[in-house]
């Protein structure tokens, strides 16, 4: 079969916002993505289903006859996921393992999202500074992480929540903040304020600072981003995170941030679960929640649209 169902989701959120960035910020899917997927099943049908020049863009005539069948489609397809998420929720739990301490803003609207489909689903969440999270989903102890670790381990699916960039934070009138952006040996003696966990987990040592040869110098520690903050502020360090999670108070003046590298530092969020439960109704709920929240609340990311995949996720 040629036509499948997210072919006709494509073709529906272009025809209904007449714009391909519109409909790939709909499924949660890249401009990219959304593009190759329609050029691709163009290719294989034989038949432009698109308009490009039209502006909004459009639908031909083969198009507008797939347009149809979405319309008749997906609201089946749609009801029946609601009858087997109901009839499978009925005891489900949700215990999330968190390795995104800049994450609460936008993960407890999400929690609270996604209640109302699920009103008894178990949710707990699961925090700690010596906490190893894959470990302890491959053991049954949480089902689901949340976090930037893509760990090699058999019997673990992985899928994309959003990918962001991740800058560097400096007090205000710092020396570094005369810089275009930041070189790894910038930071060769400054003290690098972090969340309490092991410089291993983090993206700025083990992707920016130890392939230059720079051991960070570690300062202090702390649970929440506005105390890691507050410490840059007092000038205790400088710190390396999320650009949505520091952009508003680098607009109120409190600090400046800076590009590390010249092309930046991009990380992804991930949603791991274990690999027999990959298809499970409420974890895909989770996910999709997680993915429209953060869209909503977010600026500076950009989503994914993987499904949970075996081993190291599409990027």
């Amino acid at each position: 079969m040629i036509v499948e169902i997210r072919h006709l989701r494509t073709i529906a959120a272009i025809a209904e916002t007449g714009s391909f960035t519109r409909a790939a910020k709909r499924l949660h899917l890249t401009l990219s993505a959304v593009s190759h997927q329609v050029r691709e099943l163009e290719t294989l049908l034989g038949t432009v289903l698109v308009d490009r020049r039209k502006k909004p863009i459009g639908l031909t005539a083969s198009g507008k006859r797939l347009l149809r069948c979405a319309e008749r489609v997906l609201p089946e397809v749609r009801a029946a996921e609601a009858e087997v998420t109901e009839a499978q929720g009925r005891g489900a739990r949700l215990y999330l393992a968190l390795e995104c301490h800049s994450c609460f803003d936008w993960l407890l609207p999400a929690l609270d999202a996604l209640r109302p489909a699920w009103p008894e689903l178990d949710i707990d969440l699961k925090v700690g500074p010596r906490f190893d999270p894959l470990p302890a989903l491959l053991g049954g102890e949480v089902d689901a992480v949340l976090g930037t670790d893509r760990g090699t381990q058999p019997g673990i699916a992985y899928a994309g929540v959003f990918r962001y960039e991740i800058v560097l934070v400096v007090p205000r009138g710092h020396a570094l903040g005369s810089k275009r952006f930041i070189e790894p040996q910038d930071l060769a003696a400054e003290p690098l304020v972090t969340y309490p966990v092991d410089l291993e987990r983090l993206d700025v040592v083990t992707r920016f600072l130890r392939p230059a040869g720079i051991e960070p110098v570690r300062g202090r520690t702390a649970e929440l981003t506005s105390l890691l903050l507050q410490l840059v502020q007092s000038r205790r360090g400088v710190a390396a995170l999320p650009r949505w999670a520091v952009a508003d108070a680098a607009a109120r003046g409190e600090v400046e941030i800076k590009r590390l590298g010249p092309s930046g530092l991009v990380s992804d969020l991930f949603l791991a679960v274990r690999e027999a439960e990959r298809g499970a109704p409420h974890l895909a709920a989770f996910l999709e929640v997680c993915r429209t929240v953060s869209v909503e609340l977010l600026s500076d990311i950009e989503p994914c649209g993987d499904r949970l995949a075996s081993g190291d996720p599409e990027r």
